[in-house]
């Protein structure tokens, strides 16, 4: 038996302004309907992901922009971060961890889970962008 995460419903307070941000920032649009009155149903899916995330109304959701540090995997921190850089998404500066704390740059060993950079949407959900190499082979 297999059990996937397959879509987190994101609290937004704007549904247009979080499709367009979304949009910009090169997310596959999978639906934006409105199945009956009253409800509204977005959803976005990252590149190369298994995972989507849904926003609309008419749907249970936390309080917007209440989402922090969401992981949102890449096999090279560089790239994903000059490609959101490119599309006009502020992200912050590539760092790591060591000794000192957190410290600017990517992981000196390129390791797991070892680089990072983060941006966040205009209702404040963040996102941490986390280098994976050993997912190349999967994407």
């Amino acid at each position: 038996m297999k059990y996937r995460i397959e879509a987190i419903t994101l609290p937004v307070s704007d549904i247009d302004r979080a499709k367009a941000f979304y949009q910009q920032a090169n997310w596959r649009l999978d639906v934006d309907i409105e199945p009956a009155p009253g409800i509204r149903i977005v959803q976005f899916t990252p590149p190369g992901s298994e995972c989507s995330i849904t926003f609309g109304m008419g749907m249970p959701q936390s309080e917007p922009g209440s989402y922090v540090g969401t992981y949102l995997v890449v096999s090279d921190i560089e790239q994903a971060h000059q490609e959101l850089k490119d599309l006009g998404i502020p992200v912050g500066d590539i760092f790591h961890y060591g000794a000192e704390g957190e410290q600017p740059g990517p992981d000196p060993n390129r390791g797991e889970y070892g680089s990072y950079a983060t941006f966040a949407d205009p209702d404040g959900n963040s996102w941490l962008v986390q280098e994976v190499p050993s997912r190349a082979d999967s994407e």
